[in-house]
């Protein structure tokens, strides 16, 4: 009997082994190449764009035209000292960072989990510059912003995104399945919650009372990421399945509001944090999951920066950037740029 039940733990443990591979794998930044990450952000210094994404050191690229990337590396050489104590058998492989610049810095967040576990934490580590030609060039770990611990906390401290409001004051959504999305000031270094500490639940599906809370249950949301907009806060959510590659279910919503806490309510007056959400983007046939999506305005023009699953590529993930337009108040995208959108690995000069 013991040696069943070993073989069968072994078994999950390999199915598990696969789908967190299948969700953080390396791409093979080969020249030619389209860029294949996950959970895709980015920022602009001085002309030129940085994109970060899920994988091993969380990785980066850049690029002069959006199109044409460069692999640039890795964050971390290494992973952070703290990652084996947070989520042990930590391969190295960070997910679904955020950029922001504050003062003199960029400030890069970034995800340590278990997979399918809320055994997690957000980190932070900064950098004077993007440029990696510059001498002022290197990331500064800061450590540990929040965790969250199976069986103390019923949210998962992942996908983290920062804003500042009206005020000056920035916030960080976060969030993935359990309880729903969540929202909290940061303090004034933006490396730990504000005291006294403001948290606000800003989107949540149905969970059964009945789902222990070691487990991540039904409500398949995540991926927060508000973006101001003529006087509103838009909060943008993935949900599905992800990282199923063409049986993915992916695909983003959308909801806004007057204050960065909300409630924010999709076109219908439904507020997020009672289900709703108005479908902005679902997959196609030739992409059948869309999402983890970040949202930019850059040179006059918005625009949505996610990652979609190809179908005729064995459902490996590719990077999509599409203009947004604005329509009664409300963004959108035309799914046709899923397919004229191509990007492209060039080598680095």
């Amino acid at each position: 009997m013991q040696s069943r039940i070993l073989l069968c733990w072994r078994l999950i443990a390999g199915v598990l082994t696969l789908a967190l591979a299948a969700c953080t794998s390396a791409q093979p930044n080969q020249v030619g190449d389209q860029v294949s990450i996950h959970d895709p952000v980015m920022a602009e210094e001085d002309g030129r764009y940085y994109l970060f994404s899920t994988g091993p050191g969380i990785t980066i690229y850049n690029s002069d035209d959006m199109i044409h990337w460069r692999p640039q590396g890795a964050a971390f050489t290494e992973q952070p000292g703290w990652a084996q104590e947070v989520a042990p058998g930590f391969n190295g492989h960070m997910w679904a960072p955020d950029i922001i610049k504050k003062d003199d810095h960029y400030y890069l967040y970034y995800s340590v989990s278990a997979f399918g576990k809320n055994t997690s934490a957000i980190g932070l580590t900064i950098t004077p510059t993007l440029n990696p030609d510059s001498p002022d060039y290197g990331w500064q770990d800061q450590g540990i912003v929040i965790q969250s611990v199976p069986n103390r906390d019923n949210w998962n401290a992942i996908d983290p995104a920062v804003i500042t409001d009206e005020h000056g004051d920035a916030w960080m959504s976060f969030g993935s399945f359990w309880s729903g999305l969540k929202i909290f000031k940061l303090n004034r270094q933006w490396n730990a919650p504000a005291e006294p500490q403001q948290w606000h639940a800003i989107a949540a599906a149905a969970r059964p009372s009945s789902t222990p809370d070691e487990q991540a249950g039904p409500a398949e949301l995540e991926a927060p990421f508000i973006f101001l907009h003529e006087g509103y806060y838009y909060q943008f959510i993935s949900l599905g399945k992800c990282c199923r590659g063409a049986d993915s279910t992916y695909h983003v919503a959308v909801g806004r509001s007057k204050a960065v806490t909300g409630p924010y309510l999709d076109k219908d007056g439904r507020d997020m944090n009672q289900g709703g959400g108005t479908v902005m983007l679902k997959g196609t046939p030739a992409w059948p999951g869309v999402g983890h999506n970040s949202a930019y305005h850059f040179n006059g023009q918005d625009y949505l920066v996610l990652h979609a699953y190809e179908a005729a590529d064995n459902g490996l993930q590719k990077l999509k950037i599409l203009p947004i337009q604005w329509q009664d108040g409300w963004p959108t995208v035309d799914p046709a740029g899923l397919d004229s959108y191509v990007s492209k690995i060039i080598a680095a000069p």
